[in-house]
């Protein structure tokens, strides 16, 4: 698979206010590093220079993030009212987001709820990762919710694996990751929570993708499906033999299902659990929120 160039940028959706790409795996979002390196904020000046903001650092406002190594729906705000209210959808849980994956292992029940609440990891060498409650080292673990749904059985390069729609219903870090790594069936080429390096050396990116992304801010529903990059004409390594839930189905499930509801945290289409209530804003969740909106304020354009 060809890694990603500046040219080689796909767009999902598009309108006056709002881009939805389709990023690359292994690409990051935006660098400060003094040597020339692909970034999705270059190949948004290189196709939309007329787009960038000079006002901001990068050009452009993410609404949200990925990971490096996680492909898949990215939204971008295209002026400041824009990712207010795109911010407004994130913090009030109002955002439906959906994505694929392969895990390592056949998992057993075809529907489930993952509930392990998720911390920082400040046992030494850890730096930067999360764990699950109980994990020695576990710092401030906060309640998490996943939702998920087995679409096939397989082999990848001859191993057992299974395909996989996620749904975080709450927004920890690396929530997904942690969530499949806490069932022993951790994201196939995930390094920081999976097997160990030298059992990691077959796949080519980590087999995480986000797959749909909803957005209903105020004056219009942001809505993406981007392709599934999970199949055997797209990867040879991979061979499904065992159909357990049509993608197709989930699809029209997640399109037809209402908008979360803010006041009550409403769980995902695909789920038949009740999350808890939401717990009441912090003062430093307040903070990071005043500061976001320092940056992307609401005030009209000059």
């Amino acid at each position: 698979m060809e890694p990603g160039r500046i040219e080689n940028l796909s767009v999902v959706y598009q309108s006056q206010d709002f881009l939805v790409v389709n990023k690359h795996w292994d690409l990051r979002i935006d660098s400060r590093m003094w040597r020339e390196t692909p970034t999705l904020q270059k190949q948004l000046r290189h196709h939309f220079p007329e787009l960038a903001d000079p006002d901001t650092y990068y050009g452009f406002r993410f609404c949200h993030q990925l990971d490096f190594s996680t492909s898949g729906a990215l939204c971008v705000a295209l002026n400041k009212a824009a990712a207010g209210s795109a911010y407004k959808c994130f913090k009030e849980r109002r955002v439906t987001k959906a994505y694929l994956a392969l895990v390592r292992g056949h998992v057993q029940e075809s529907r489930m709820t993952i509930n392990y609440a998720i911390g920082r990891n400040s046992t030494e060498g850890r730096a930067h990762t999360m764990c699950i409650e109980g994990t020695q080292g576990c710092e401030n673990p906060k309640p998490s919710l996943t939702e998920l749904v087995v679409l096939e059985y397989g082999l990848y390069a001859g191993d057992p694996v299974s395909k996989v729609l996620l749904q975080p219903l709450t927004g920890r870090t690396h929530q997904l990751r942690v969530h499949c790594s806490a069932l022993s069936h951790p994201v196939v080429g995930d390094l920081t929570y999976g097997q160990a390096l030298d059992q990691e050396d077959q796949p080519f990116r980590m087999m995480l993708h986000a797959f749909y992304l909803r957005i209903p801010t105020h004056t219009e529903r942001v809505e993406a499906c981007t392709p599934d990059p999970f199949v055997p004409a797209l990867d040879a390594c991979w061979s499904p033999h065992t159909l357990v839930q049509s993608l197709d189905q989930l699809v029209q499930v997640l399109r037809a299902a209402p908008d979360p509801d803010p006041t009550e945290g409403s769980p995902g289409p695909c789920s038949t659990s009740t999350p808890p209530n939401k717990p009441p804003e912090t003062e430093a969740q307040r903070a990071s929120c005043l500061q976001w909106l320092s940056e992307w304020t609401l005030e009209p354009d000059n």
